[in-house]
């Protein structure tokens, strides 16, 4: 079995606002190299590193918006954030949780922090994705899945190194309780400082860490700073994380769905014909209603 070298290791872009409530910086598809085609099926990522909000009582976020023919999964490290969509979807998620959302055929969708998170304010910390669909599975009913802290599976590492929180896909024989439309691993390692753990995926799958918190070694020679990103070869099947102090570390691992991707604003699809398809459905209310 070979091991699976860095190719990339990205420093976060500036941050920029989507809508008043997320701080974000965009790794995929904004970096260089991290286009759509070669991080499929992760076609965005945005990550709100720590950013300290002010006591509101209007929370802020992002109002009413549609999504078609893909999901999104969001992440939370710190803050709270609550959010509705037009098929009856929703709830709030906290720190640890997921929100994992598949639009599917179309769906209207807001976010907020939560009324009560927001009257207090406070340090907020997220990761959102989008997951592409294969073209069978872009006309789906939309669902929901919540992701609550005490049901994500936990492998203990040996030695004291931590834990490996799996969200999806599986890690040595722990499996995560969401469910994916195509093979995906997406996990949290929390390391202590020394802590090592081993991971090995398909060499052909699109692989990436991601350091929340901390700071890491890979493969024993490169290191990979907080909030920087390191995207993965094709080269091979494993590789090891070293934590240089406590650490946090988003790994995502994908088989790409090789497939064409016709992006357009809030609708991935196959084809321009689909896109123009999305948009009309869109406008003419086939989405549902959100207030």
């Amino acid at each position: 079995m070979k091991t699976k070298n860095i190719e990339y290791i990205a420093a976060p872009n500036p941050p920029h606002f989507v809508g008043d409530g997320f701080r974000v910086h965009n790794f995929i598809p904004g970096v260089s190299r991290m286009d759509m085609k070669r991080m499929d099926p992760f076609i965005m990522m945005d990550y709100n590193s720590p950013h300290h909000f002010p006591p509101s009582e209007t929370p802020k976020g992002v109002d009413v918006h549609p999504h078609k023919g893909f999901e999104t999964v969001t992440i939370a490290y710190k803050g709270k954030v609550e959010h509705h969509d037009s098929s009856g979807g929703g709830g709030v998620i906290g720190e640890g949780e997921v929100q994992w959302m598949t639009a599917g055929k179309g769906v209207l969708h807001k976010e907020f922090h939560e009324k009560e998170w927001s009257k207090k304010g406070g340090e907020f910390q997220m990761v959102q994705l989008w997951v592409n669909l294969p073209a069978k599975d872009k006309s789906t009913a939309p669902k929901y899945q919540a992701v609550e802290y005490d049901k994500i599976k936990r492998h203990t590492l040996p030695n004291d190194a931590g834990t490996v929180e799996v969200i999806a896909g599986e890690y040595n024989g722990t499996k995560g309780n969401a469910s994916t439309f195509t093979p995906i691993h997406m996990m949290n390692a929390k390391l202590n400082t020394g802590g090592k753990a081993d991971f090995n995926f398909p060499a052909d799958y699109s692989t990436v860490l991601l350091v929340v918190k901390g700071a890491i070694k890979v493969n024993g020679e490169n290191k990979i700073d907080t909030d920087h990103l390191a995207l993965m070869a094709r080269d091979g099947e494993k590789f090891e994380i070293e934590a240089l102090e406590e650490s946090i570390v988003l790994v995502l691992s994908g088989e790409p769905i090789n497939e064409p991707i016709a992006a357009h604003g809030p609708f991935v699809m196959n084809t321009r014909e689909e896109l123009i398809e999305a948009f009309q459905d869109f406008n003419e209310g086939k989405f549902g209603e959100l207030n």
